[in-house]
């Protein structure tokens, strides 16, 4: 037995037993902060529960996130990888992003970076039409991405399931388009502007997530109850603006970072990754979509989307 002193400092035991004696657990903090841990997740973890019925499928939300992967078949896209000139090419594309986990595809005919040549709608719908209906024939759950409701209309009409609208859902058109095919989803992609050829500098500020966000309540607001239930939100931080790139990446840093000012609009909430040079960038933006509560991302890069999305156990499919 150690000798008694009252210099000498307790052993890690003896501390143990006057902790006990006192009525505290020394694993008491560990559980505490295991308990703080999943309090923080659930605290991250989509707000919107509930499921939503596109062209025939169920889309059920709160546990998992969705790949929407993106095919461009527009030539000008400044995404070569992602780019097919023809219904095969893009149907063998749809087939390797099945492949890796991807499950819905995003299909473009008209590059939205204001750079790009704005198309006709005869132009696009002409390019985008066969594509669908390859795709569609084939199972896949189609998105089609542009801002003209003469386009989403002939897309519609061959078997697309969601207009993914880069005008947020401002042209009148466009609704009455939608509430010609009721089963159809919608995402309103936020943007600063009529469409995204025709932005300017993007407005910049703190605040940017919550004057969004309460746009998109203003939004839906204006919707008949059966349209709000079929929106898909998107806070467009893929949208191309002129004026400080720098500063432009770290609003959309922070935009995701604050999705939970989006969560409470109980809406799926899409987020879609910007396309950056560096991959470790696209990875950056991959895993905080997926740590601040995603329901869906939207990828040009669905391989290393997928396999984190399996990392973080959210899989929307086996």
């Amino acid at each position: 037995m150690r000798p008694s002193s009252p210099d000498r400092r307790p052993t890690h035991r003896e501390q143990g037993k006057q902790a006990r004696s006192h009525g505290h657990n020394p694993t008491h903090r560990t559980r505490r902060l295991t308990l703080t841990l999943c309090e923080w997740q659930s605290k991250l973890r989509p707000v919107f529960n509930g499921e939503m019925k596109v062209a025939g499928r169920r889309l059920p939300f709160g546990e998992a996130t969705y790949v929407m992967g993106v095919i461009n078949v527009s030539p000008e896209s400044k995404n070569p990888h992602t780019i097919a000139t023809t219904p095969h090419e893009a149907l063998a594309l749809a087939r390797s992003y099945r492949r890796w986990g991807c499950d819905l595809i995003d299909l473009g005919a008209q590059s939205s970076h204001y750079d790009n040549p704005t198309l006709d709608s005869d132009t696009e719908a002409g390019r985008l039409v066969p594509v669908v209906e390859a795709l569609a024939e084939d199972g896949f759950l189609v998105s089609v991405d542009t801002w003209k409701p003469e386009v989403a209309a002939a897309a519609l009409a061959v078997g697309a399931g969601i207009v993914n609208d880069t005008g947020g859902l401002g042209d009148a058109g466009m609704l009455e388009v939608l509430e010609g095919y009721p089963e159809a989803g919608v995402v309103a992609v936020h943007v600063d502007g009529p469409h995204p050829h025709a932005v300017q500098d993007v407005a910049l500020g703190d605040d940017k997530a919550e004057r969004t966000a309460d746009g998109f309540a203003d939004l839906l607001v204006r919707l008949e109850p059966g349209m709000r239930e079929r929106v898909i939100l998107d806070p467009g931080i893929a949208i191309n603006y002129r004026g400080d790139y720098a500063a432009y990446t770290r609003l959309q840093m922070e935009i995701i970072r604050r999705l939970r000012v989006f969560h409470r609009l109980r809406r799926p909430l899409l987020v879609p990754i910007p396309r950056k040079r560096d991959i470790h960038w696209v990875t950056a933006y991959i895993t905080l979509a997926l740590e601040y509560g995603a329901d869906m991302i939207r990828v040009h890069d669905v391989a290393i989307a997928a396999d984190l999305v399996r990392l973080w156990d959210r899989r929307a499919t086996p």
